[in-house]
């Protein structure tokens, strides 16, 4: 079993060197603990991500399609975006915190996490990685609306990613714009999924930074329309009601739990 381990910790020592290497000077990071390093090409990772898909989607929808996907008084100011930066770049060290708390528990073996798809076969793979999605989905569901319904995490927690409440103060850089703690707890379900699914291990990393473009995506109020995706269209109208569409990648927990507001039914309803 020992032997087995010692493949996830090749793959995060890849990774390390493969980020840590590219950017930092060898003497820099290789002295320090395995874990450390580890949490240093997190950060690093998740922060060119932020900047850069943040940067992309901006450039795209405010000046590449300026007044075509967004109404011009719907475009958040530099400052409200400038705001957001700030808060997220605050949170995301200890964003990064996370993943490295999960590489620590995978590579001692306290998860049901696999290295190879060979060692299952891609039928179990693709079984095992629908029914962790699923867990996520329902777990940052009832993770977020409990959130909003029990008070001091709401007022102490969650209200610093609802002052962004209008559509012209929501941008792509307001998708990581959380209270450290609260952007944690979002997250967990990701983890926890580990110890209950047999889950290939590069592939719960990667999802872990799509969780980046994704929270971008939804934040960028232009709707993509694609069911049963919970596109930015849904998470808008999240942030102006506060009482709908808490789910995350799809509507169906929202559905199921009797909390799902459409974005065409809402504009049917303001045009009567």
């Amino acid at each position: 079993m020992d032997d087995y381990l010692q493949l996830f910790i090749k793959e995060t020592t890849l990774y390390n060197q493969l980020v840590l290497g590219s950017l930092l000077p060898e003497n820099l990071w290789t002295p320090l603990p395995h874990a450390v390093q580890g949490w240093l090409r997190n950060y690093i990772a998740a922060t060119i991500l932020y900047f850069v898909s943040g940067f992309l989607l901006c450039f795209y929808i405010y000046h590449f399609k300026r007044n075509i996907l967004l109404p011009k008084d719907a475009i958040p100011s530099r400052k409200a975006m400038g705001l957001q930066i700030y808060v997220a770049m605050k949170a995301m060290p200890w964003y990064c915190l996370l993943p490295t708390i999960s590489e620590y528990m995978v590579e001692n073996g306290w998860t049901r996490c696999f290295s190879r798809i060979s060692d299952v076969g891609w039928f179990s793979y693709a079984l095992n990685l629908g029914f962790y999605l699923i867990l996520v989905e329902f777990g940052i569901y009832w993770m977020h609306r409990e959130l909003h319904d029990i008070k001091p995490l709401y007022k102490y927690l969650h209200a610093t990613h609802h002052i962004y409440n209008k559509q012209n103060t929501l941008s792509p850089f307001a998708g990581l714009a959380f209270h450290p703690l609260d952007g944690i707890l979002q997250a967990v379900p990701h983890v926890i999924a580990l110890f209950l699914v047999p889950t290939h291990f590069t592939t719960h990393i990667g999802l872990l930074f799509i969780e980046a473009i994704w929270t971008a995506n939804i934040h960028d109020c232009v709707d993509g329309k694609i069911w049963p995706v919970m596109g930015a269209g849904y998470h808008t109208i999240h942030h102006t009601t506060y009482r709908h569409n808490y789910g995350h990648y799809t509507v169906w927990m929202d559905w199921m739990f009797g909390t799902l507001r459409d974005p065409l039914e809402d504009e049917e309803t303001k045009k009567m």
